[in-house]
């Protein structure tokens, strides 16, 4: 038995673990949530498939027989037991027992048995007489269900294991062992998937998940292995006609549903059906449960936004979950279209403002002023609180992708389709990682007043050319210096053209070279370019000075080149307002810190057809209804041995000494547990059979 207990234990730490830990998640996830070395301690362990690890499936196979050979060692025990009144027992034992009385009844032994049987009958009690030469032996016995709840809990552990057993993987991992199944590790199309790695519709037990488009149909679900996949053929096809989602204000799916249509495979019949979370579609035994929903071939179309200066603009179409190749002559890259999100909720809400420094408070706080009711009621209750501040946007589409070397090192990124107003004008965002643990960091790019960002990238091409530089900066010289100054002008235009330069990347510090230039984006131009030139040519006590007199000089210049480009592009020249500046000053930062941007060209999406796509995970469970039975057999087990007592009373009459027409009584009561209102209960017996007083 404490073997058994100790078993049950693990078997509810294995289920907590496998119910926090993502089971059949291919090993890359793993490695990148918990590290190499718990991946590997997972996966050795099988806690990455722990229903079906072999240490999980021997425990309850232990359990099954040890508690069924249990079962039915005890049963035969018990049912004699409920058979038996045990009325062969002597007078004189009953008084040895702790709970018992005597009394002088005024009737035969005779008539006072038949009253007694009649009391105890009526009152729920099975009675048996048995009369001696010497009396009558009165027994009777009550809540044999407690015994009734011994079977039926321990039978409980017995269906729920055999459930468990059922419904897991021992009968996929029966077929990979004796019908020459295995489970397939490349890629494809499912349709050129070779027979060895099907299972068939006929499969009595299985669980995996079936991906099906708007528009089109699917008939074979995806099971998870920790060495590949298995392909499972279900006995119809799944034709997903709409796919319904809705959102809460937050961003956040609220419903999720699909109308689809069955299509038998034996006889061709259509069955319309609408499957939602928690109200799945049932056919043919399997049973068909909405588990999320993705990407269906969406196609995209996305235009290249130069990075670098020698990155040219150019457009290209693709389709969620595909590839495509990129190079740029000297270097080949992969494009994954990984996803798109159409919709992208963000709370725009100033986190850091309070009550005393909202607006029409003058800024001012009183720190003397303590609101015990508003700090408590901030800090408890409800986690979606009403009152707190939220000022929710959709910033419109997204794309996903990633970049892939030759290597097999890929990068994601994640751009936004429109500009979004984060409080210092509209800008574009373009955000990168490395890692999938790590945080998105986004490129903000502005845009110009048509919203796109064509403005970016005129300044950005006007930046590379050397014609366009030399005319801004002449440009800039002439308003800035009078002709009759050509000395001052020489003096102007070499510093404006060695700080564009050096902006631009092509003007070099005295101690950078081309190949550090190629390797290290500090060295590649913008403000850090100027950073490194002033602290390699400018006295320390001189920077600041020397530093506020370059950046105004290189503001005007770049200035006159986005006015250049405008001009080449037909456009009228930008007014030196405060909106000019504004985006002037997001483009030139922009500018600068795309020199750190891991890819060589930004992709935006331009245009895009949406095709969602369902994900059911379909599942043929005949250990279910097992499970539940087990369920409730457990729940009336416990409940009878918990709270049902089993008691056995006798009550022993014999003709009294003096008088052939009384009777003396004795009587006691049995119970397997003493509990309070066994004392009461016997108060109340001696009272109504015996005619003794009922202790208070």
């Amino acid at each position: 038995m404490r073997f058994a207990i100790a078993l049950l234990t693990v078997i509810c730490i294995a289920s907590i673990i496998g119910t926090v830990l993502k089971q059949h998640e291919p090993l890359g996830n793993y490695v990148n949530q918990f590290g190499p070395f718990w991946s590997a301690v997972f996966r050795a362990a099988g806690l990455d498939a722990i229903y079906s690890a072999w240490w999980f499936l021997v425990i309850l196979a232990f359990l099954v027989v040890s508690t069924s050979l249990c079962v039915l060692r005890n049963a035969p025990r018990i049912a004699q037991d409920l058979s038996s009144f045990r009325e062969g027992i002597r007078a004189s034992s009953l008084e040895a027992f702790g709970t018992r009385a005597s009394a002088t009844l005024a009737e035969t032994p005779g008539a006072a048995a038949e009253r007694i049987q009649g009391q105890l009958t009526g009152a729920g009690w099975r009675v048996r007489l048995q009369r001696r030469s010497g009396g009558v032996m009165v027994a009777a016995r009550a809540g044999g269900a407690h015994k009734l709840g011994y079977l039926a809990a321990h039978s409980a552990i017995v269906l729920v294991c055999l459930g468990g057993l059922l419904d897991g993987d021992l009968m996929v991992r029966a077929q990979t062992w004796f019908n020459g199944k295995s489970a397939y590790q490349g890629g494809g199309m499912i349709a050129d998937v070779a027979p060895q790695h099907r299972l068939p519709a006929s499969n009595p037990t299985f669980r995996g998940n079936i991906l099906v488009p708007e528009g089109s149909q699917a008939s074979v679900a995806i099971l998870n292995q920790q060495d590949g996949v298995l392909l499972q053929e279900l006995p119809f096809s799944i034709e997903l006609k709409k796919f319904i989602v809705e959102y809460y204000s937050t961003g956040m799916p609220k419903l999720f549903a699909s109308d689809v249509v069955l299509h038998d495979r034996a006889t061709g019949d259509q069955v319309p059906a609408r499957i939602e979370v928690n109200h799945p579609a049932s056919y043919k035994g399997v049973e068909i449960y909405q588990s999320s929903f993705d990407d269906g071939g969406s196609s995209v179309k996305l235009k290249a936004v130069p990075m670098t200066a020698a990155a040219k603009p150019f457009e290209i179409d693709g389709t969620i979950g595909s590839s495509a190749q990129l190079s740029n002559g000297a270097e080949q890259l992969t494009l994954e279209f990984t996803g798109l999100r159409v919709i992208n909720v963000e709370n725009f809400a100033d986190a850091g403002a309070s009550s005393s420094t909202r607006p029409g408070n003058d800024g001012a706080t009183d720190v003397r002023k303590v609101d015990l009711r508003s700090v408590f009621a901030e800090r408890l209750g409800a986690a979606n609180k009403a009152d707190k501040p939220k000022t929710l946007r959709n910033i419109g589409p997204s794309i996903g992708y990633k970049l892939r070397d030759a290597a097999g090192q890929a990068r994601e990124f994640q751009n936004y389709m429109v500009p979004v107003d984060t409080g210092d004008g509209p800008v574009f965002l373009f955000g990168s990682r490395e890692k999938p643990d790590q945080p998105m960091r986004y490129l903000r790019v502005p845009a110009d007043e048509q919203l796109s960002l064509d403005g970016f990238v005129r300044l950005r091409s006007a930046l590379a050319d050397k014609s366009m530089r030399e005319r801004a900066v002449r440009r800039y010289v002439a308003r800035a210096i009078d002709a009759s100054k050509p000395e001052l002008a020489e003096q102007l235009r070499i510093s404006a053209e060695r700080a564009l330069g050096l902006f631009a990347g092509i003007e070099r510090g005295p101690n950078d070279s081309t190949d550090a230039n190629a390797s290290d984006p500090t060295r590649a131009g913008g403000w850090q370019a100027i950073a490194r030139f002033m602290e390699a040519n400018v006295p320390e006590a001189e920077r600041v000075r020397a530093g506020t007199v370059l950046v105004r000089i290189l503001n005007d210049v770049l200035f006159e080149l986005l006015n250049v480009g405008r001009e080449d592009a037909g456009l009228p020249a930008s007014a030196a307002d405060e909106k000019a500046q504004a985006f002037l000053t997001q483009a030139v930062l922009a500018i600068s810190d795309a020199n750190f941007y891991p890819a060589p060209v930004a992709l935006q999406l331009v245009d895009f057809k949406q095709v969602q796509a369902s994900v059911f995970q379909v599942a043929r469970a005949p250990g279910k209804a097992i499970v539940y039975l087990g369920c409730l057999l457990l729940i009336v087990g416990i409940f009878a041995m918990l709270y049902v007592r089993e008691r056995r009373l006798w009550v022993w009459l014999q003709a009294a000494d003096n008088d052939e027409s009384s009777s003396a009584a004795t009587m006691a009561l049995s119970v397997n547990r003493q509990t309070l209102d066994s004392g009461h209960e016997f108060e109340r017996l001696k009272s109504g059979l015996l005619g003794l007083n009922q202790a208070l």
